[in-house]
């Protein structure tokens, strides 16, 4: 198992994760507004990417949003994509609503996406507008990265898939293995089809706080609600 990049130590984390943290969940009361919404390292940069909200032609970018404080201090994380040549973002989260540890495929994860501007995705992302926390634990913080590399197709086609896989950390009752499907998987899955460069590797049963810190080279601000 490799968390964070450390073997070994991080074996006390992940059981840490599995017997405290109820996932990356956040009990709460559902929120209606306009979404498409499912039914069922180092720091490194740590000013702004310039030009994340433009839409200049073939330019790709995608955003990690971070609730520190969520899943008892392991932490929650959400996602963000540039549609190059447009100017608009999908982004989305797994919230987890029921803080289960595990919830079989075609349940209720609290699963959403939207599509807007990238102004629009930060406020909407720093005030839970969508999908809201508690006010202990939102969205405070994110880290965007430009990529040369996108697409958008299967990063679409991703967010179908994650929204409707179920939720789960510790042991799958289907195949008997230690494993996960949570909020740094929902995310890492879509932003890896979406093909983003320097994209560090998220294993199975990571802690979201840990792997936030090793995204090399991405931009890191503090999001405040707006």
């Amino acid at each position: 198992m490799n968390i964070g990049g450390q073997r070994g130590l991080a074996f006390a984390a992940v059981i840490g994760a599995i017997v405290a943290v109820t996932g990356c969940g956040q009990p709460t009361t559902r929120a209606t507004a306009d979404v498409t919404q499912s039914s069922t390292g180092a720091t490194g940069a740590t000013g702004a990417i310039t030009g994340m909200a433009g839409g200049a032609r073939g330019s790709g970018a995608a955003c990690v949003f971070v609730k520190p404080d969520g899943a008892q201090k392991f932490g929650h994380v959400g996602w963000g994509f540039k549609i190059p040549g447009t100017g608009r973002w999908v982004y989305g989260a797994v919230e987890n609503p029921s803080a289960k540890l595990y919830t079989p495929p075609g349940g209720d994860i609290g699963a959403w996406h939207a599509e807007g501007a990238y102004d629009r995705m930060l406020s909407e992302m720093s005030t839970d507008a969508h999908y809201p926390g508690t006010s202990e634990h939102p969205y405070s913080r994110y880290r965007c990265t430009k990529s040369s590399t996108h697409d958008v197709n299967s990063a679409r086609a991703m967010i179908s898939r994650v929204e409707a896989r179920g939720f789960l950390v510790g042991v799958d009752p289907r195949t008997g293995k230690l494993t996960s499907r949570d909020c740094l998987d929902a995310t890492y899955d879509v932003l890896k089809a979406y093909r983003t460069k320097r994209l560090t590797p998220a294993p199975k049963l990571s802690v979201p706080n840990v792997w936030v810190e090793e995204l090399w080279g991405w931009s890191d601000r503090t999001l405040t609600p707006r």
